[in-house]
């Protein structure tokens, strides 16, 4: 029988006294099953004590009474924990642990400078944290403290049973004091992309970001950092927007190329109904955002390629384009996407915004703000790519709500586009392209179009040269254009087509120029595009040029 379908056979059923009932499911963080974890069931009334081990599937068999149990769970390379669990009532149980691995975040992950936060960690062992700023250089603000209590690996955090992928895993809730007093601090004075870095005593290495805005506005320029983006790509808790996005299955992954709906073909992750989407809570660790434990990165500078999947695409990907700001002189205010969607980041008050990198998950809020901002003069430069097209809501908790897919199979929807234009409006009308699959995980040169543009000014190119052959982007290398592409299409508005994606197939990004309003537009439609600012002279001064211009305008009409 086909193991995608092993929900409907593993179950047995819950009469008072059953042979070899299974009464839960073991896993860990990610949702897979735990093989070996030793279980102890003691019922409350009749103190009868029994023990089992966990099955390959993660399954606890064992012949048991109805009742309320002291269950204690325990396996070599994660936490051990014990609860009160009611038996025999519906589905079997969920039990989840929580491995060694030391991993962490700050909570909220973003705030305004001055703000206070919460670090949440996890270790096995003692550690030490360190704050560091992310620019041109990595700026050290020293050591926080060593982090350990008295008490034996009382730095392990424990992960709630359910489903805390859509209601976080609530760390520093368990004992006293929590949050212990050190595990507090107030965010620094300076904007930008931080980071927190550990070490545990055995030399585990691991870190995570944190977003601090300014206290208020100081720059003229405002960078957003992708974090729905981030969350929604993470699954941390065995759920993504790409994994089990309507929820978590009755039994853990044991194979998850034989078990998740990604993988087994007829069941698309996609097409579900918007209601089916469950939410996705910010409240968990990023590891897309992590570095790698063998990578020296108090030593790399941001010249150096991205190491990583989901890092290229996230914020070590990102911190190339602060990098790059402040290595042209450029200063920036920073900011979360949220705090575009509830008005922290007020736009009136800056010149440009500029968004790197991959965009994609956007709520309708942010889309109206920056599309009247525009309007009224703003000046928006996308250089990221598969932007602005899928569609979130803010639960009332701060969670993500992620909307279904289900237009890719409306033929009303020209080209693909887009996501979010089932309920709103397409990503072209404010950028001007919009993501196509054609040229998807290929990466190229662009060729220009018409080199008599201001915007190319200073680099030497003729029509029908090609730039952008440099990139850091290891995922998909070789060249500006890449990972995922944005195109023009028949309902965009006017744009000079300045250059093109030379990427196989015709998937080669439109870097595009229009006015929307008072405002101009500036948009690249590539992920790869921020990857190539340090080594490719000519993407450079390319996107220097296009924010002097921006700059100078928002000067002389303040003149």
């Amino acid at each position: 029988m086909h193991l995608s379908h092993k929900n409907t056979w593993l179950r047995s059923p819950t009469p008072d006294r059953v042979d070899r009932m299974i009464f839960g499911y073991v896993s860990d963080q990610n949702y897979v099953a735990l093989s070996g974890v030793a279980a102890e069931c003691v019922h409350a009334e009749t103190r009868e004590a029994t023990e089992v081990r966990s099955s390959p599937s993660g399954a606890l068999r064992a012949e048991l009474a109805r009742g309320v149990y002291l269950i204690v769970l325990s396996k070599e390379g994660f936490g051990a924990k014990w609860g009160v669990y009611q038996i025999g009532q519906g589905e079997p149980l969920q039990f989840r642990l929580l491995s060694d691995t030391p991993m962490g975040f700050m909570w909220p992950k973003w705030v305004r400078a001055g703000e206070p936060a919460e670090i949440k960690v996890h270790a096995a062992e003692q550690y030490r944290l360190s704050l560091w700023r992310y620019g041109l250089r990595k700026e050290p603000y020293g050591v926080l403290s060593w982090f350990d209590e008295h008490g034996p690996q009382a730095m392990r955090q424990i992960l709630p049973d359910e489903d805390f992928s859509q209601s976080g895993v609530r760390w520093n809730t368990t004992g006293y004091p929590s949050p212990h007093p050190q595990q507090s601090m107030s965010a620094p004075v300076r904007s930008g992309l931080y980071y927190i870095w550990g070490q545990t005593l055995m030399g585990k290495r691991f870190s995570f970001p944190w977003v601090v805005a300014p206290a208020a506005p100081r720059e003229k320029i405002a960078v957003l950092a992708n974090t729905n983006t981030w969350n929604v790509y993470n699954a941390f808790g065995g759920r993504s927007n790409y994994i089990n996005p309507t929820g978590l299955p009755a039994t853990p992954t044991i194979n998850a190329r034989q078990d998740l709906g990604r993988y087994i073909k007829n069941e698309s992750v996609w097409l579900a109904k918007d209601t089916e989407f469950k939410p996705l809570s910010f409240e968990r660790p990023e590891l897309g955002n992590d570095i790698f434990d063998n990578t020296p990165w108090d030593d790399l500078d941001a010249s150096a390629p991205i190491q990583g999947r989901m890092q290229c695409g996230q914020a070590p990907g990102e911190w190339r384009l602060l990098a790059w700001l402040e290595q042209e002189g450029f200063a920036y205010d920073y900011y979360a996407d949220a705090q575009l969607h509830d008005g922290t980041l007020n736009l009136s008050t800056y010149a440009v915004l500029l968004v790197g990198v991959h965009p994609e998950y956007w709520s309708c809020e942010m889309y109206d703000r920056v599309e009247r901002w525009v309007k009224d003069g703003g000046h928006l430069m996308y250089l990221g790519g598969n932007g602005v097209n899928c569609e979130v809501r803010f639960s009332r908790d701060g969670a993500l709500h992620c909307l279904s897919h289900e237009d890719l199979n409306d033929n009303t929807i020209t080209g693909n586009e887009s996501r979010m234009h089932r309920t709103h409006k397409a990503e072209s009308a404010l950028l001007g392209v919009a993501f196509t699959n054609t040229g998807a995980m290929t990466s190229a040169p662009y060729q220009v179009k018409q080199a008599s543009h201001w915007i190319f000014s200073g680099t030497g190119l003729k029509d029908g040269d090609q730039f952008g052959r440099k990139s850091l982007h290891e995922r998909v290398p070789g060249g500006a254009s890449g990972h995922e592409t944005d195109k023009l299409m028949p309902s965009s508005p006017t744009c000079d087509l300045l250059a093109k994606g030379m990427n196989s197939e015709d998937g080669g990004a439109d870097l595009v120029l229009l006015s929307l309003g008072k405002g101009r537009v500036f948009s690249t439609g590539s992920i790869t595009w921020v990857s190539s600012l340090f080594p490719d002279q000519q993407v450079s001064r390319i996107t220097r040029n296009v924010l002097e211009a921006f700059l100078k305008v928002e000067d002389r009409l303040a003149n």
